[in-house]
């Protein structure tokens, strides 16, 4: 997976950044206005690892329109 430029960010974002630069993939299972529910996958098979549930504004803001890794 190629790593693109994404804005500075807060822990939440940071990590799901990380996530994708180690070559992890995710999926938002959930979201609201004010908060989001991310499934960190496996780069193996997609398997589940962790997840992320945050009210973080930068994170909510940079998954805005974007359902998962796959079409980021």
């Amino acid at each position: 997976m190629t790593s693109t430029a994404h804005p500075a960010g807060t822990p939440a974002l940071e990590r799901l950044q990380r996530w994708q630069d180690a070559g992890g993939t995710w999926q938002v299972l959930h979201r609201s206005e004010h908060a989001v529910t991310v499934s960190l996958r496996r780069c193996d098979g997609g398997e589940e690892a962790d997840r992320i549930t945050s009210e973080d504004p930068a994170l909510v803001a940079f998954l805005v329109g974007v359902d998962s890794s796959e079409l980021a």
